[in-house]
């Protein structure tokens, strides 16, 4: 029997030499975990994917493998927290331009889309959009079912009445992006906060279908906002053939909006800050 005394106490002998060769080479914790979990400790722990991650710890992951991801912070919760951004931006040693980083949602569509066929599928936007993309004469269009009103944690979102379209009330939005990842038609983007004029159109020539027309007041790419411009607040984006917006650069003076025949552009935000309208479909400006 002292044999067998004899393999168990070379077995155990060995384990603990395993043990603590083991302790001694393999390091503690995953190199560079620590600033992984620093940065984790800042946010919010929804783990909403707004950010476009699966959870909080895993954008800290992204921000810990990119440092100057940081400029662009893509969570609205750390960026209107005073504590939580000043946390963040210690431990990134460096001010972050809030100017560029705050957004509010928008949703682009005028609304003037015409209801070709009674949906009475599962009454849910993503649901409705499996049909022909939906039941609207433009495939691009909001289908006014409410899946992004749902999903607002800050109710900012409700439906007009009279167009079916979603509209977005900035006194309240925070550009948490959820909506966002909510939407199937991609109607809704996060725009600066002092955007001044609104794009209310989500053409994309990518996802023409065949035999389905689009809106007729929909923009139709004549580029005459972008002429109309005289501060250069316009550029054109060539390969998605629709305006881009500098609010820095914009002073208001209407003259893109006067030049827009479709009537896809609106004022959303005035000289002074304040909302004018809600960010959705909206009347035509009265001169």
């Amino acid at each position: 029997m002292w044999w067998i005394v004899a393999i168990l106490t070379g077995i155990g002998l060995a384990l603990a030499i395993t043990i603590l060769i083991i302790n001694k080479v393999v390091p503690r914790k995953v190199q560079g975990i620590e600033k992984i979990e620093e940065i984790a400790s800042v946010m919010p722990g929804m783990n909403c994917g707004a950010c476009g991650h699966p959870g909080c710890f895993a954008y800290a992951q992204a921000l810990a493998a990119n440092r100057d991801s940081i400029a662009d912070c893509k969570c609205a919760l750390v960026i209107r927290e005073p504590e939580k951004l000043e946390a963040l931006q210690q431990i990134f040693g460096q001010t972050l331009d809030l100017s560029n980083m705050k957004r509010r949602a928008v949703v682009q569509c005028g609304g003037n889309s015409e209801v070709i066929f009674n949906y009475s599928g599962a009454m849910t936007c993503k649901g409705a959009a499996q049909l022909q993309r939906g039941n609207k004469q433009c495939p691009y269009a909001c289908l006014g079912i409410g899946d992004c009103v749902k999903v607002c944690p800050e109710g900012a979102i409700s439906i007009e009445p009279e167009t079916g379209v979603a509209a977005i009330n900035w006194d309240k939005c925070t550009g948490c992006g959820l909506c966002l990842l909510e939407c199937p038609q991609k109607v809704i983007k996060l725009v600066p906060e002092d955007t001044k004029i609104g794009f209310l159109c989500n053409y994309a020539p990518l996802r023409d279908i065949p035999g389905r027309e689009k809106c007729e007041a929909g923009c139709i790419h004549c580029r005459k906002c972008f002429l109309a411009c005289e501060a250069g607040a316009i550029t054109w984006n060539k390969e998605k053939a629709v305006p881009e917006f500098d609010a820095r650069k914009c002073t208001l003076c209407l003259k893109c909006i006067d030049a827009c025949k479709q009537k896809v552009l609106r004022v959303v935000v005035d000289k002074e800050g304040k909302e004018v309208v809600a960010c959705a479909a909206v009347p035509e400006r009265t001169k």
